[in-house]
C-alpha cells in the first residue's frame, strides 16, 4: 500500500523556520518525482516546490524562492521542505505528492496537482505572532 505521511508542521512566529518531512512507505521513492503543495482556507491548492527523482533538479514558486529548500534522501525514502523566513501568508495545509510521470522539473514541471497520483494527508503550518 503506497502511503505518504507529512510531519513537522506547527505554529511559528513570522521570521521563524520549520522543516517539513514526507515519509514514503509501500514503495521506493527513487522512481518518483515529488512535489510539495499547500492550500490555505478558501484558496486553491498551489504548487510550492518540486524535486526530480535524483534530486538534481528543483523548482520553486516565486513566492517561496530564496526562503524554502526542497531536498530528498532516497536511501531513507524521505523528502524534506526547509522553510525559513516564514510569513503569515505561508499559513496553509502542506501536502507532499508523488508521481511516476515523465515530468521535466526544470523550469516549471510538476507544479500542477493534476500531475500527481499519490498524496499525503497534509500537515498544518501556521505563521502568526
Amino acid at each position: 500500500q503506497l502511503q505518504l505521511v507529512e510531519s513537522g508542521g506547527g505554529l511559528v512566529q513570522p521570521g521563524g523556520s520549520l522543516r517539513l518531512s514526507c515519509a514514503a512507505s509501500g514503495f521506493t521513492l527513487d522512481y518518483y518525482v515529488i512535489g510539495w503543495f499547500r492550500q490555505a482556507p478558501g484558496k486553491e491548492r498551489e504548487g510550492v516546490s518540486c524535486i526530480s527523482r535524483s534530486g538534481g533538479s528543483t523548482n520553486y514558486a516565486d513566492s517561496v524562492k530564496g526562503r524554502f529548500t526542497i531536498s530528498r534522501d532516497n536511501a531513507k525514502n524521505m523528502v524534506y521542505l526547509q522553510m525559513n523566513s516564514l510569513k503569515p501568508e505561508d499559513t496553509a495545509v502542506y501536502y507532499c505528492a508523488a508521481t511516476e510521470g515523465p515530468i521535466v522539473v526544470v523550469p516549471t514541471g510538476g507544479t500542477s496537482p493534476d500531475e500527481y497520483d499519490y498524496w499525503g494527508q497534509g500537515t498544518q503550518v501556521t505563521v502568526s505572532s
